[in-house]
């Protein structure tokens, strides 16, 4: 007698995640790949991640270089170099100079050059998990991007992860599309940031940074192209619903960041760069290094309101 294998079923009668086959495209529907003269391309997943080679980043970078590097990074989102052994603060604010001037993040320390933020994990610093996120989707011009440099990495673990959010976006179903295309949600640093410090210190940052909107679908202010833009540390809650409703979709829309099919996983070593669209892609710095050092040094680049 043959055996019936049962259809799986999902575990919620209402699943937050569709089951089947997924459109992983790396640029918008009627882009061409780009033919590159200067740089060596290996991508790492067919639609997000490249490894470039072929580029010394130590050396001043001309205008050929600089535009096929603006190329690589809107079609790629998130590119990376290695070997960069002669790569200092001044190679990295001009690598970031070619996309746009430094911005500060209110909350790091810095590194002793303007612009420039080490963030330093020790051997005292049990590792916490992280969370899923957006640079500085709490301002109301959020960051365009980041270069960051790997100074010292433990053997093991402290690996960086990335989530193509247009790819997200393309996988919604219809009616998600049109229910969410035209909302708009509210970003806010302090259920995050704010949750260790004081309250006057609280008081006293939100003069400069009070909550801000943004679309919860956004056009990439370069390629025109729909993005989810939605993060679980920032977006705190969608204008016009309900608690419930407001609590309800965005926890069902942050949760597309976290399907393995839309991310690319980095292993890194010292002298290691990556440079990310933070419009476009979400990341994850995964903490399972404990009790190993990790010390990066990153710069963001200051961005536009967003569409």
């Amino acid at each position: 007698m043959a055996t019936t294998i049962p259809t799986p079923k999902p575990a919620l009668d209402k699943p937050l995640m569709h089951y089947g086959r997924r459109v992983l495209d790396r640029t918008a529907p009627g882009n061409s790949p780009t033919q590159y003269q200067i740089l060596d391309i290996s991508p790492l997943t067919l639609h997000i991640g490249a490894e470039i080679t072929g580029v010394d980043l130590s050396q001043p970078i001309g205008d050929d270089l600089a535009e096929e590097l603006r190329q690589a990074l809107l079609e790629w989102k998130v590119i990376f170099f290695r070997d960069q052994h002669a790569f200092g603060p001044e190679q990295h604010l001009a690598l970031a100079g070619v996309w746009g001037a430094p911005e500060e993040n209110p909350f790091f320390p810095k590194s002793g050059t303007a612009g420039v933020s080490r963030l330093a994990k020790d051997a005292m610093a049990i590792g916490n998990e992280n969370i899923w996120h957006s640079d500085h989707s709490f301002m109301a011009a959020p960051a365009l991007g980041s270069v960051l440099r790997a100074v010292e990495v433990p053997p093991a673990g402290g690996d960086t992860m990335w989530a193509d959010m247009a790819v997200a976006y393309d996988n919604l179903s219809a009616s998600m599309k049109e229910r969410i295309d035209t909302l708009t949600a509210v970003h806010d640093w302090v259920p995050s940031w704010g949750s260790a410090m004081t309250e006057d210190r609280v008081t006293r940052l939100r003069q400069t940074l009070p909550p801000v909107e943004h679309p919860v679908v956004v056009r990439h202010p370069r390629t025109g192209r729909k993005v989810l833009y939605v993060n679980e540390p920032f977006t705190t809650r969608i204008v016009g619903l309900s608690d419930t409703e407001s609590r309800e979709l965005l926890g069902e829309l942050a949760l597309q960041a976290r399907i393995p099919e839309y991310q690319v996983r980095f292993r890194w070593q010292p002298d290691s760069i990556a440079i990310w669209d933070n419009i476009a892609v979400q990341h994850y710095a995964i903490n399972d290094y404990y009790p190993q050092r990790r010390v990066m040094e990153r710069i963001a680049i200051a961005g536009v309101p967003l569409s």
